[in-house]
């Protein structure tokens, strides 16, 4: 009994705490099932108008990634429609609807297809068929690739889900799981027969679509959408049958990827730590470092002094201790032939430059990461300056007889520091109103509409 009073301000505390941390996370409560399962279903269809979409974004995606313009390929993912049959296929898993899934399934191969089919006709004209770093950077898929589509997913069906809609969290999603980079790689190697670009760009785009759908999933189930309803209880038994085990199947070779993602991540971090440690402890420079996970080989080139037998067998001990047996070192030492030693100094000429550019590269990113955000703000600003104009004319007709034209203009106004967008409203008034009415009315129309749209800067005018 004396325990009692003072266990009760722990209790206290840890129950506001929960409630606290229920009040920022749960989301349970702004989730609209209804739309959005209507709007995922509307935005799966990739025909007329979305194929067209889809055609000119992959064209400039490869456009970009032939130059290797970051800001290019940015620019494509954003207009691209690729999300909408993977979210789809999620849906349709976490809610029991097999029309659904079908539908889905149907648009992902079309859109698949087509966008291989465009990309392969882009890459089959020979000037374009070089092969850049950006094309390169999409053939070999880390477990960081799986963390983006699984987490961009799942970002994406959250802002979905909100009643109020956010524009620039789906444009997040569609840069941040880069669906439509590795689909136009996989054209370039068909177009060009390099089937390591092709296989490497097409792992990585089954490698985000399999997480993204399975992202869905789960926060369909945990947000608990309505099941579809069947009228034949054996029907729906077997659908729910067949639902669970197409998720099983994805989930099965998403849980395989990962790990295996995961151990060759593990492996190139461990190789790489090793390396960098006696290039600081011996002063050696390191050239054309390669690792291959597959075959347990690291190779590489020295410059300065000479690694030793024992470096070697140190090495394979601590790697073996991390769980990664029999790795064989493959390395090339400064030795008295010249033909070794030219290739050597080649190498080292070709590293130094090679960090130049990445210097040069990383100062272009940082400008054009800038630009990116200022058209992000631009769009969310256009977004936000839009008007219900079909609805204020219809309010105006109503309530002002007198009016018998509304006409609607942004105009764009500067003091050469900067530029601003100003709404205006033009009026036509009757033949029979005089001047001192048509003041008034337009006074009180004006302070009408500013406090609906909730802009002091509309102004009313008249339409002549």
């Amino acid at each position: 009994m004396e325990n009692a009073p003072s266990n009760r301000p722990s209790k206290n505390k840890w129950n506001s705490f929960k409630l606290f941390l229920k009040g920022i996370l749960d989301i349970r409560e702004d989730t609209d099932h209804e739309a959005t399962i209507e709007e995922v279903t509307s935005g799966i269809s990739i025909k007329g108008q979305g194929a067209w979409v889809l055609i000119f974004s992959i064209l400039i995606a490869s456009a970009g990634l032939n130059t290797s313009s970051t800001a290019v390929v940015i620019g494509a993912m954003l207009i691209s429609p690729l999300m909408g049959p993977i979210i789809g296929i999620g849906l349709s898993l976490g809610i029991n609807d097999v029309d659904l899934m079908r539908k889905a399934v149907k648009n992902f191969g079309i859109m698949v297809i087509l966008a291989l089919f465009t990309s392969f006709l882009f890459f089959s004209i020979p000037m374009f068929q070089e092969e850049t770093k950006e094309l390169i950077a999409r053939t070999f898929p880390d477990v960081r690739d799986v963390i983006i589509a699984f987490a961009g997913g799942s970002a994406l069906f959250v802002a979905l889900s909100r009643k109020n809609k956010q524009i620039n969290t789906i444009a997040g999603v569609a840069i941040a799981t880069a669906l439509m980079p590795p689909l136009c790689t996989a054209g370039y190697g068909l177009a060009t027969q390099k089937w390591n670009f092709f296989g490497g760009a097409m792992y990585l785009f089954t490698i985000n679509t399999i997480f993204i759908a399975l992202s869905t999933f789960i926060i369909v189930k945990s947000l608990q959408f309505p099941m579809k309803e069947y009228l034949n209880s054996s029907h729906r038994k077997r659908i729910s049958q067949l639902v669970y085990l197409v998720a099983f199947l994805i989930l099965l070779p998403s849980i395989y990827m990962f790990y295996g993602l995961y151990k060759k991540s593990d492996f190139e971090q461990k190789v790489n730590s090793i390396i960098t440690n006696f290039n600081l402890d011996k002063d050696v420079v390191v050239l054309n470092q390669k690792i291959n996970y597959k075959s347990k080989t690291v190779s590489f080139a020295t410059v300065g002094k000479s690694v030793s037998r024992e470096n070697v067998e140190k090495w394979r001990a601590k790697l073996e201790k991390q769980g990664y047996p029999d790795v064989i070192f493959e390395i090339t030492q400064s030795v008295e032939n010249l033909e070794t030693q030219n290739m050597l100094e080649k190498l080292e000429s070709t590293y130094f430059t090679t960090q130049q550019i990445l210097n040069k590269k990383e100062e272009l990113l940082i400008k054009q990461e800038k630009e990116i955000i200022e058209l992000q703000k631009q769009l969310y600003l256009s977004e936000k300056s839009k008007i219900p104009f079909d609805q204020i004319a219809n309010e105006i007709k109503i309530n002002y007889n007198d009016v018998s034209e509304v006409a609607y203009s942004k105009l764009l106004k500067t003091n050469f520091t900067q530029i601003d967008t100003i709404p205006l409203i033009y009026l036509k008034w009757k033949p029979n109103v005089n001047q001192n009415q048509i003041l008034s009315q337009e006074q009180k129309i004006q302070k009408w509409l500013r406090l609906k749209l909730n802009n002091e800067k509309l102004i009313i005018s008249k339409l002549n």
